[in-house]
Order: C-alpha cells, then structure tokens, then sequence
C-alpha cells in the first residue's frame, strides 16, 4: 500500500510594502476620509485659538519690541478701560433694541401673512429683499439718506411736519442710536418674519378651527394656541438673531465710523480699533476673550431654555 505524500508547497513570500500600505489603509479607511477635515479645522480653528492665548498673556504690540509675558496686564487695561466698557454697554443696549423691535415686526408681517390672499407671492419676496443685501451696502444707502444736508430724509420730514427739519442724524445724539437701529431693523426684520412664519404654518388649522366653534375670540387663540405652540420657533429665532446682533460693526463702520468720538463704539468695533488701528494685539486679543466668555454665558443660557422648551 503506497501512501500518498504531496509535495510541500514553497514559502509563501513576504508582503511587499504596497500590499502592507493597501491593507492598513483598508483597515483605517473611515479615519483617512476624514483627516483632510481633521487637519483643516485644527489649521484654522484650534491653532489660532491657542495662538490667542498666548497672545493675550504677552505684550504683543506692534510699537513694543519683543514679546515678554505680563500675566494678566492685558485684560487688566481692558477691564478698566472706561472704552471698552461703554462698547459693551451699547452693544448690550443695540442688540436688547434691535432684537426686541425685529422680533415685534417680525411677528406682526407673519401673522399678517400667514393667510393666503392675493399678490402673497410678490408681497413675501419684496420683504425679504432687505435679507440678501450687504450690511456694507445697507449702512451705505442709509448713510446716504440720512446725511445731511443731502439726504431726502430731513426734506421729507419738513414736508410731512410742516415745518424746517435739520436733525443731524449720524452725529447727535441719540439720533445716531436711532439711526443705526433703524438700519438694522430694516435689513434684519425679515430674517425674523421667515423663521416666525414657518412656525405659524406648522400649527394645525384644526386647532384653530376648534376654538372658532367653541366661540373663542381671536387673541385668546393667540394666547393659548399660538404662543404656546410658536415658543420653540420664537426663542431659536431670538437666539440666532442675537448671536449675529452682538456682532454689530458693519453699519457703524460705514455710516458713523464709530463717532463722533467714542459715542457708538462697540465692542466688536473696540476690538477693531485697539487691535488693528492701535495695533495693541495683546490687548486686544483678551478683549476678545472677555467678550467670547460672556457670549457664550448669554448664549448658553438661552440654548438651555431651548432645549427645555422642546423637551416640554
């Protein structure tokens, strides 16, 4: 009886480095597709804001040779800068005005909306033209209408009122401050009206067929039905619409370019003026960061109450 032996097959030979580089990659396949984006955010946003850091603790000034470190001098001669604390109270002030009469308007054109008629469709795109312009361009137009003595705006008063009108509206006070809220109501009150009147249309019209048969009157279905339901949709609109309202710079830039003297400073455009005109950086830098910590406590504060309200 023979027995069948066969033949011992050869050595297999080692993985080249091709073969090695194919199968790592298959392995941490999920890992390369996102690295590019890994690596673009830590260019762009991590490193610079640790770069912010250091900053804010050197004297970073472009007068001042070297870059020694000076603890917390910096934001010392922000904290105690009488400036710096005005723009923060006007920003506080512009942005509570600007949001509170946006969000009033806002509510009123959807409301006023909300129902189909006639011409909806050209009445709805006319609104929010103002949403899609420059705020460089707005406060430029603005400008314009409100300088004096050029602009129509004191012309058309004198006319309305019957009398001369020589309001200097870009340089006393607190015309300036009515001013720059009336050009920012005008380009931001739509962004309002859009979110609010997606919120409307989402309440079933059943519900409001209801209370009209049980003989419930109008603003007590505003109180009960609406409200309650348009909440959600009220506080995230409030929400996006102050974060970008704190930023307010563009239109001061353009139609007062922050004067006259420091009288509509804010703290984006103090920040502008310290860092870039002064080129004190370090200070500057911890103004930031002063400011970014307390946007994020108003804004942290708002995005709880939003979530309880959804949770509600």
């Amino acid at each position: 009886m023979t027995q069948n032996t066969s033949p011992l097959s050869p050595p297999r030979p080692p993985p080249s480095a091709l073969t090695r580089l194919s199968e790592w990659s298959d392995r941490h396949f999920k890992w390369l597709l996102v690295a590019p984006a890994v690596l673009l955010i830590l260019a762009l946003s991590v490193y610079p804001l640790l770069f912010s850091v250091w900053v804010a603790f050197v004297n970073y000034d472009f007068q001042i040779p070297g870059h020694a470190f000076i603890g917390l001098k910096n934001f010392s001669q922000v904290v105690f800068d009488p400036v710096a604390r005005w723009s923060l109270l006007l920003t506080v002030l512009l942005s509570a005005v600007n949001v509170i009469i946006e969000f009033g308007l806002g509510l009123a054109l959807a409301l006023s909306m909300v129902r189909s008629f006639p011409g909806r469709g050209l009445v709805m795109s006319i609104l929010i033209i103002p949403l899609f312009i420059s705020p460089v361009i707005v406060g430029q137009a603005w400008a314009l209408m409100l300088q004096r003595p050029f602009g129509p705006t004191n012309y058309v008063l004198s006319v309305l009122t019957g009398h001369d009108v020589t309001i200097s509206w870009l340089t006393e006070t607190p015309w300036l401050y009515i001013s720059l809220v009336v050009a920012d109501v005008w380009q931001w009150t739509p962004f309002m009206f859009v979110i609010l009147l997606a919120g409307l249309t989402s309440i079933p019209a059943n519900q409001y067929e209801a209370a009209e048969l049980d003989g419930v009157d109008s603003w007590l279905a505003f109180r009960a039905i609406t409200l309650p339901q348009l909440a959600p949709m009220i506080l995230l609109a409030i929400t996006f619409r102050l974060l970008d309202a704190i930023k307010l710079f563009d239109t001061i830039f353009i139609m007062t370019g922050g004067g006259p003297g420091t009288k509509t400073y804010t703290s984006s455009f103090y920040l502008y003026t310290v860092g870039f005109t002064q080129f004190h950086i370090g200070q500057a830098t911890a103004g930031a960061w002063i400011f970014l910590i307390f946007t994020a406590a108003v804004v942290s504060l708002l995005v709880r109450r939003l979530l309880n309200t959804e949770e509600a």
